[in-house]
Protein backbone atom coordinates (compact mmCIF):
# COMPACT_ATOMS: atom_id res chain seq x y z
CA UNK A 1 0.00 0.00 0.00
CA UNK A 2 1.12 3.27 -0.95
CA UNK A 3 1.91 5.91 1.89
CA UNK A 4 -1.44 8.50 2.71
CA UNK A 5 -1.22 12.04 2.64
CA UNK A 6 -0.83 13.57 6.36
CA UNK A 7 -2.04 17.00 7.20
CA UNK A 8 1.46 18.90 8.49
CA UNK A 9 -0.49 20.71 11.40
CA UNK A 10 2.94 21.61 13.40
CA UNK A 11 4.94 24.92 11.59
CA UNK A 12 7.98 25.62 11.63
CA UNK A 13 9.37 27.98 14.29
CA UNK A 14 11.21 31.02 13.17
CA UNK A 15 15.19 30.52 13.94
CA UNK A 16 16.22 33.97 12.89
CA UNK A 17 17.19 34.71 16.36
CA UNK A 18 18.95 31.76 16.83
CA UNK A 19 20.82 30.81 13.96
CA UNK A 20 24.28 32.24 14.79
CA UNK A 21 24.70 30.56 17.94
CA UNK A 22 27.30 31.49 20.42
CA UNK A 23 30.20 28.92 19.19
CA UNK A 24 31.32 30.25 15.89
CA UNK A 25 29.58 27.31 14.63
CA UNK A 26 26.18 28.08 12.86
CA UNK A 27 23.27 26.91 14.79
CA UNK A 28 25.28 25.57 17.84
CA UNK A 29 25.04 27.18 21.37
CA UNK A 30 27.13 26.43 24.39
CA UNK A 31 26.73 27.06 27.91
CA UNK A 32 29.24 26.31 30.43
CA UNK A 33 28.50 26.58 34.69
CA UNK A 34 32.59 26.69 34.86
CA UNK A 35 31.22 24.04 37.98
CA UNK A 36 32.23 20.26 37.76
CA UNK A 37 29.60 18.10 35.73
CA UNK A 38 28.15 16.49 32.81
CA UNK A 39 28.37 17.91 29.20
CA UNK A 40 24.91 17.69 27.53
CA UNK A 41 24.35 17.87 24.58
CA UNK A 42 20.44 18.27 22.90
CA UNK A 43 20.27 17.78 19.54
CA UNK A 44 17.55 18.89 17.04
CA UNK A 45 16.92 18.90 13.22
CA UNK A 46 18.89 16.36 12.18
CA UNK A 47 16.56 15.83 9.59
CA UNK A 48 15.00 18.96 8.14
CA UNK A 49 11.40 17.88 8.52
CA UNK A 50 11.41 17.02 12.22
CA UNK A 51 10.42 20.48 13.78
CA UNK A 52 9.49 19.42 17.54
CA UNK A 53 13.06 19.67 18.54
CA UNK A 54 13.70 22.54 17.06
CA UNK A 55 10.79 24.06 18.70
CA UNK A 56 12.34 22.92 22.46
CA UNK A 57 15.71 23.71 22.17
CA UNK A 58 14.13 27.40 21.10
CA UNK A 59 12.04 27.40 24.42
CA UNK A 60 15.15 26.35 25.98
CA UNK A 61 17.20 29.04 24.78
CA UNK A 62 14.43 31.87 25.35
CA UNK A 63 14.03 30.91 28.77
CA UNK A 64 17.75 31.72 28.72
CA UNK A 65 18.51 28.32 31.00
CA UNK A 66 21.97 28.65 32.39
CA UNK A 67 23.40 25.01 34.07
CA UNK A 68 24.09 24.86 37.26
CA UNK A 69 26.96 22.88 37.00
CA UNK A 70 28.75 20.94 33.95
CA UNK A 71 27.83 22.27 30.51
CA UNK A 72 24.76 22.29 27.91
CA UNK A 73 25.02 22.65 24.65
CA UNK A 74 22.08 22.72 22.20
CA UNK A 75 22.51 22.62 18.40
CA UNK A 76 20.22 22.82 15.76
CA UNK A 77 22.12 20.49 13.20
CA UNK A 78 20.56 20.41 9.22
CA UNK A 79 20.09 23.89 8.82
CA UNK A 80 20.28 23.87 5.04
CA UNK A 81 18.05 20.99 5.23
CA UNK A 82 15.48 22.93 7.30
CA UNK A 83 15.61 26.16 4.70
CA UNK A 84 13.67 23.92 2.30
CA UNK A 85 11.02 23.02 4.63
CA UNK A 86 7.87 23.11 2.66
CA UNK A 87 4.59 21.31 4.97
CA UNK A 88 2.76 20.35 1.49
CA UNK A 89 6.27 18.35 0.99
CA UNK A 90 8.07 18.18 4.25
CA UNK A 91 9.84 15.00 2.87
CA UNK A 92 12.15 16.76 0.76
CA UNK A 93 13.38 18.51 3.97
CA UNK A 94 14.83 15.47 5.39
CA UNK A 95 18.29 16.23 3.83
CA UNK A 96 20.07 17.95 1.42
CA UNK A 97 22.27 15.11 -0.24
CA UNK A 98 21.97 12.52 1.96
CA UNK A 99 21.07 11.12 5.61
CA UNK A 100 22.73 13.38 7.86
CA UNK A 101 21.90 10.85 10.90
CA UNK A 102 23.28 7.65 8.79
CA UNK A 103 27.11 9.50 8.55
CA UNK A 104 29.05 9.33 12.12
CA UNK A 105 31.56 7.45 10.62
CA UNK A 106 34.86 9.42 10.89
CA UNK A 107 35.83 8.53 7.46
CA UNK A 108 33.05 9.12 5.88
CA UNK A 109 32.48 12.63 8.06
CA UNK A 110 36.36 13.20 6.75
CA UNK A 111 35.75 12.90 3.16
CA UNK A 112 33.44 15.80 3.05
CA UNK A 113 31.99 14.96 -0.51
CA UNK A 114 28.30 16.01 0.53
CA UNK A 115 26.39 18.76 2.35
CA UNK A 116 25.75 16.46 5.29
CA UNK A 117 29.09 15.23 5.27
CA UNK A 118 30.31 18.57 5.67
CA UNK A 119 27.81 19.61 8.40
CA UNK A 120 28.81 16.44 10.15
CA UNK A 121 32.24 17.57 10.40
CA UNK A 122 31.11 20.86 11.80
CA UNK A 123 29.39 18.98 14.36
CA UNK A 124 31.61 16.59 15.55
CA UNK A 125 33.50 18.92 18.03
CA UNK A 126 30.60 19.07 20.33
CA UNK A 127 29.27 15.31 19.58
CA UNK A 128 32.65 13.97 20.62
CA UNK A 129 33.26 16.04 24.01
CA UNK A 130 29.64 15.52 25.16
CA UNK A 131 28.74 12.72 27.75
CA UNK A 132 25.21 12.77 27.61
CA UNK A 133 23.62 13.11 24.72
CA UNK A 134 19.46 13.76 23.89
CA UNK A 135 19.05 13.56 20.02
CA UNK A 136 15.36 14.89 19.07
CA UNK A 137 13.47 13.27 15.86
CA UNK A 138 9.71 12.34 14.87
CA UNK A 139 8.41 10.29 12.80
CA UNK A 140 7.22 9.47 8.96
CA UNK A 141 3.93 8.00 10.27
CA UNK A 142 1.47 8.89 13.55
CA UNK A 143 2.33 6.24 15.96
CA UNK A 144 3.29 6.43 19.75
CA UNK A 145 6.70 8.15 20.98
CA UNK A 146 9.55 6.04 21.31
CA UNK A 147 13.05 6.07 22.97
CA UNK A 148 15.43 4.54 21.60
CA UNK A 149 18.49 3.19 23.64
CA UNK A 150 21.18 1.25 21.05
CA UNK A 151 22.61 -1.79 22.84
CA UNK A 152 24.00 -0.24 26.00
CA UNK A 153 22.88 -1.32 28.96
CA UNK A 154 23.63 2.46 30.48
CA UNK A 155 21.29 3.95 28.44
CA UNK A 156 18.26 1.25 28.91
CA UNK A 157 18.20 2.10 32.67
CA UNK A 158 18.69 5.83 32.06
CA UNK A 159 15.58 5.40 29.79
CA UNK A 160 13.88 3.64 32.90
CA UNK A 161 14.74 6.33 35.47
CA UNK A 162 13.42 8.97 32.61
CA UNK A 163 9.80 7.28 33.25
CA UNK A 164 8.78 7.96 30.01
CA UNK A 165 7.69 7.30 27.05
CA UNK A 166 5.59 4.36 27.64
CA UNK A 167 7.95 2.42 24.38
CA UNK A 168 11.87 1.76 24.44
CA UNK A 169 13.94 0.73 21.34
CA UNK A 170 17.07 -1.43 21.98
CA UNK A 171 18.58 -1.91 18.95
CA UNK A 172 21.78 -1.92 16.87
CA UNK A 173 20.37 1.04 14.59
CA UNK A 174 20.76 0.51 10.54
CA UNK A 175 22.26 -1.34 7.68
CA UNK A 176 23.20 1.53 6.34
CA UNK A 177 25.22 4.04 8.46
CA UNK A 178 25.68 4.78 11.80
CA UNK A 179 23.58 7.26 13.60
CA UNK A 180 24.83 10.66 15.83
CA UNK A 181 23.95 8.56 18.93
CA UNK A 182 26.25 5.66 18.00
CA UNK A 183 29.29 7.95 17.36
CA UNK A 184 32.28 7.53 19.18
CA UNK A 185 31.90 6.77 23.41
CA UNK A 186 28.58 6.66 22.92
CA UNK A 187 28.65 3.32 20.61
CA UNK A 188 31.27 1.23 23.09
CA UNK A 189 30.27 -1.02 25.78
CA UNK A 190 29.51 0.20 29.00
CA UNK A 191 32.77 -1.52 31.05
CA UNK A 192 34.69 1.40 28.07
CA UNK A 193 32.46 3.80 28.54
CA UNK A 194 30.25 3.87 31.48
CA UNK A 195 30.27 7.71 32.25
CA UNK A 196 28.28 8.34 28.60
CA UNK A 197 24.58 8.40 27.74
CA UNK A 198 22.74 8.87 24.41
CA UNK A 199 19.14 8.00 24.00
CA UNK A 200 17.35 9.42 20.56
CA UNK A 201 13.44 10.57 21.13
CA UNK A 202 11.05 9.94 17.98
CA UNK A 203 8.03 12.19 19.18
CA UNK A 204 5.52 11.11 16.92
CA UNK A 205 4.37 11.98 13.47
CA UNK A 206 6.50 14.80 12.38
CA UNK A 207 3.62 16.91 11.52
CA UNK A 208 1.80 16.67 14.27
CA UNK A 209 1.76 19.45 17.77
CA UNK A 210 1.61 17.41 19.99
CA UNK A 211 5.24 15.83 19.02
CA UNK A 212 6.42 19.15 20.39
CA UNK A 213 4.99 18.46 23.77
CA UNK A 214 6.65 15.43 23.67
CA UNK A 215 10.05 16.81 23.02
CA UNK A 216 9.66 19.74 25.98
CA UNK A 217 9.10 16.88 28.55
CA UNK A 218 12.01 14.32 27.59
CA UNK A 219 14.08 17.41 27.23
CA UNK A 220 13.44 18.70 30.68
CA UNK A 221 13.91 14.96 32.24
CA UNK A 222 17.09 14.15 30.64
CA UNK A 223 18.33 17.69 32.13
CA UNK A 224 17.14 17.13 35.36
CA UNK A 225 18.55 13.21 35.10
CA UNK A 226 22.31 14.85 34.27
CA UNK A 227 22.37 17.07 37.20
CA UNK A 228 23.44 19.93 35.25
CA UNK A 229 19.90 21.75 35.98
CA UNK A 230 17.69 20.55 39.11
CA UNK A 231 14.03 19.57 38.50
CA UNK A 232 12.97 22.52 40.34
CA UNK A 233 14.88 24.92 38.32
CA UNK A 234 13.40 23.72 35.22
CA UNK A 235 9.54 23.28 36.54
CA UNK A 236 10.20 27.29 37.34
CA UNK A 237 11.39 28.36 34.14
CA UNK A 238 9.51 25.85 31.83
CA UNK A 239 6.25 25.71 33.36
CA UNK A 240 3.98 23.09 31.86
CA UNK A 241 6.64 21.51 29.90
CA UNK A 242 6.71 17.81 32.29
CA UNK A 243 4.04 15.75 30.69
CA UNK A 244 3.06 12.83 33.30
CA UNK A 245 5.10 9.78 33.62
CA UNK A 246 3.98 6.63 31.46
CA UNK A 247 1.93 4.08 32.88
CA UNK A 248 4.35 0.77 32.01
CA UNK A 249 7.66 0.96 30.13
CA UNK A 250 7.95 -1.56 27.69
CA UNK A 251 11.43 -2.96 26.47
CA UNK A 252 11.53 -3.71 22.84
CA UNK A 253 13.91 -5.37 21.76
CA UNK A 254 14.73 -5.16 17.93
CA UNK A 255 16.16 -8.79 15.95
CA UNK A 256 16.29 -7.73 12.49
CA UNK A 257 14.95 -5.57 10.24
CA UNK A 258 13.58 -5.42 6.99
CA UNK A 259 15.59 -3.86 4.33
CA UNK A 260 13.73 -2.44 0.63
CA UNK A 261 15.53 -3.65 -2.42
CA UNK A 262 13.78 -0.53 -4.17
CA UNK A 263 11.57 2.04 -4.01
CA UNK A 264 8.39 -0.40 -4.98
CA UNK A 265 8.91 -1.99 -1.60
CA UNK A 266 4.81 -2.10 -0.17
CA UNK A 267 3.23 -3.07 2.94
CA UNK A 268 -0.49 -5.04 2.51
CA UNK A 269 -1.86 -3.06 5.80
CA UNK A 270 -1.49 0.58 6.41
CA UNK A 271 0.71 -0.36 9.31
CA UNK A 272 2.16 2.62 11.70
CA UNK A 273 4.40 0.94 14.31
CA UNK A 274 3.74 -1.19 17.80
CA UNK A 275 1.47 -3.30 15.92
CA UNK A 276 1.44 -6.91 17.79
CA UNK A 277 1.16 -9.78 14.79
CA UNK A 278 0.32 -12.64 17.19
CA UNK A 279 1.19 -15.75 14.34
CA UNK A 280 4.82 -16.49 12.98
CA UNK A 281 4.81 -16.42 9.20
CA UNK A 282 2.10 -13.78 8.73
CA UNK A 283 2.91 -11.80 5.55
CA UNK A 284 2.37 -8.11 6.15
CA UNK A 285 4.21 -6.70 2.84
CA UNK A 286 6.26 -7.52 -0.17
CA UNK A 287 10.03 -6.54 -1.36
CA UNK A 288 10.06 -7.03 -4.91
CA UNK A 289 8.20 -10.07 -5.61
CA UNK A 290 9.02 -11.60 -2.05
CA UNK A 291 7.16 -12.00 0.90
CA UNK A 292 7.57 -10.33 3.76
CA UNK A 293 6.72 -12.40 6.61
CA UNK A 294 7.05 -12.28 10.36
CA UNK A 295 9.62 -14.10 12.36
CA UNK A 296 8.11 -15.95 15.51
CA UNK A 297 4.70 -15.05 17.14
CA UNK A 298 3.79 -11.83 18.82
CA UNK A 299 6.17 -9.98 16.59
CA UNK A 300 6.05 -5.96 17.06
CA UNK A 301 6.35 -3.51 13.91
CA UNK A 302 8.75 -1.03 14.82
CA UNK A 303 8.45 1.78 12.62
CA UNK A 304 6.85 0.97 9.70
CA UNK A 305 7.15 3.03 6.54
CA UNK A 306 7.58 3.41 2.84
CA UNK A 307 8.10 7.33 2.61
CA UNK A 308 12.12 6.74 1.92
CA UNK A 309 11.69 3.33 0.77
CA UNK A 310 14.74 3.05 -1.71
CA UNK A 311 17.18 -0.06 -2.29
CA UNK A 312 19.15 -0.67 1.45
CA UNK A 313 16.83 1.49 3.64
CA UNK A 314 15.03 -0.16 6.31
CA UNK A 315 11.38 0.12 6.10
CA UNK A 316 10.78 -2.24 9.72
CA UNK A 317 11.88 -3.47 11.92
CA UNK A 318 10.99 -6.96 13.94
CA UNK A 319 11.32 -6.67 17.97
CA UNK A 320 10.02 -9.14 21.03
CA UNK A 321 8.73 -6.38 23.86
CA UNK A 322 8.86 -7.31 27.25
CA UNK A 323 7.14 -5.29 30.23
CA UNK A 324 10.15 -3.25 32.11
Amino acid sequence: MSAPSLAFDLPAPDLAAWRDGNTGTEGVWHFDSGRPGRRVLLSALVHGNELCGAWALQGLLEAGLPPQQGALTLAFCNLGAFDRFDPAAHDTARFTDEDLNRQWLDARIDAGDTRERRRAAQLRPFVAQADWLLDLHSMHEPSAPLLLTGMQPRNLELARTLRSPEHIVVDAGHQDGVRMRDYGRFGLPDAQAPDTRSLLVECGFHGDPASRAVAQDLCVRFIAASGVVDAAELARRLPGWRQSDAPRQWALEVTGAVVARSSGFRFNAPFTGLEVIAKAGTVIGDNDGEAVATPYGDCVLVMPSTRQARAGVTVVRWARRRLL
